[in-house]
């Protein structure tokens, strides 16, 4: 049974910072490109970040770029999301995301797996 389980959500002041976690179990981690979608209230699920499947290729959101960073350590079955000067905008459930292919990681939904998402409140 594949699950991700997403961690490291939490309520931080804006400006503050985050570090997000998903450890992945039952899959061929080092098979599957990982990514980040979110939702905030009231609004659609959208694309965040996406590594592939060796770390080296990765994309962002506009919104989130030069402040977020995804990285995964293979050995660990494990994605994260590194989150700075975060905003009030960036208020939302993340979800952790896997696929075997890249192009369809930067999609906001619709993924191979997904886990249950964990809840990042910023406050202005």
């Amino acid at each position: 049974q594949v699950q991700l389980v997403e961690s490291g959500g939490g309520l931080v002041q804006a400006g503050g910072s985050l570090r997000l976690s998903c450890a992945a179990s039952g899959l061929p981690f080092s098979s599957y490109a990982m990514g980040w979608s979110r939702q905030a209230p009231g609004k659609e699920r959208e694309f965040v970040a996406a590594i592939s499947r060796n770390g080296i290729t990765t994309s962002y959101a506009d919104s989130v770029k030069g402040r977020f960073t995804i990285s995964r350590d293979n050995a660990k079955n494990t994605v994260y999301l590194q989150m700075n000067s975060l905003k009030p905008e960036d208020t939302a459930i993340y979800y952790c995301n896997a696929d075997l292919a890249y192009s369809d990681i930067r999609r906001a939904s619709a993924h191979d797996y997904r886990g249950q998402g964990t809840q990042v409140t910023v406050s202005s």
